[in-house]
């Protein structure tokens, strides 16, 4: 059974929505940004076409590193993590949990993703 969610950065100006299962729990990354961000993403990788955002004109910030395959995207007006396109499955999404409306992070459990020993 899935469920609407909805999200945004802090500053509400990009802001997200999408179709999933009940979010449970959550996963971490240990790869360079992702310990640095600090953020628990959805446990569900969204396809593109099912992860509907909405950007205020000029909002949306777009960070790359290394081979350039993950794309990071954030709020240029708050600074906000709200989703990136990931680099093991290109076209698809996770959100940042602690953007979506309704979901505390700080009260689910977490996978851990070894990111730093990918490549």
């Amino acid at each position: 059974m899935k469920q609407l969610y909805q999200g945004s950065c802090h500053c509400g100006a990009v802001r997200f929505s999408y179709q999933g299962k009940p979010i449970t729990k959550g996963i971490r990354c240990n790869c360079s940004i992702c310990s640095r961000k600090g953020a628990m993403m959805s446990p569900q990788a969204i396809p593109a076409d099912e992860l509907k955002i909405e950007a205020e004109k000029g909002a949306l910030g777009l960070y790359q590193f290394g081979n350039k395959t993950a794309r990071h995207f954030f709020c240029k007006r708050c600074g906000i993590y709200p989703f990136h396109e990931t680099a093991r499955a290109p076209g698809h999404y996770r959100v940042n949990l602690g953007c979506v409306d309704g979901v505390d992070p700080f009260s689910l459990e977490a996978d851990l993703f070894d990111g730093r020993h990918l490549l």
